[in-house]
């Protein structure tokens, strides 16, 4: 079993997990719907991707 020979000081142990946070999320205002959505993500409301309709809008059962 692998121990370390000396204990890893706190600078180090932070450094190495620097890499480790969370990003935060780019979220746009759509320009057609005006509504919040991911970058580079289908705006689900209508359907739309890059200035192109690529899913069907959904119509309500009724």
């Amino acid at each position: 079993m692998a121990v370390p020979k000396r204990k890893t000081s706190p600078s180090k142990r932070n450094m190495r997990r620097s890499h480790d946070s969370i990003g935060k999320l780019n979220i746009i205002e759509d320009k057609d719907s005006g509504e919040p959505r991911l970058s580079h993500k289908i705006d689900l409301s209508t359907g739309m991707y890059n200035g192109r309709q690529v899913l069907k809008k959904k119509s309500p059962k009724q």
